[in-house]
């Protein structure tokens, strides 16, 4: 599964590509040449703004470089003292509805 970074790129180079053949052609009537090309610059730059982005956003490794210790703090030992337990009797989870 190719990432959005390579597709983004796969995609500024399809623009790229268009706007070079546009420039080698001879001048369409009613100026769309020069529209197209208008267009094409517009999508570069909005390609390579999203490429920007993508590369200083924040992913799960920057977001979770903190581990547990805010987690710690919050609850405190007895909180993953209780966690070990529940996981060693299955007693996690939702408690049961009482037949009422």
């Amino acid at each position: 599964m190719p990432s959005i970074r390579t597709e983004l790129t796969a995609l500024k180079n399809l623009i790229s590509q268009a706007d070079q053949i546009l420039a080698t052609t001879p001048e369409l009537p009613e100026n769309r040449t020069a529209a197209a090309r208008e267009s094409l610059a517009a999508a570069l730059a909005l390609t390579g703004d999203l490429l920007k982005q993508s590369s200083t956003t924040a992913s799960a490794a920057i977001l979770g470089r903190k581990g547990g210790s805010t987690t710690s703090r919050r609850h405190g030992p007895e909180h993953y003292r209780q966690m070990a337990a529940q996981r060693k009797t299955h007693g996690g989870g939702r408690p049961r509805k009482g037949a009422e």
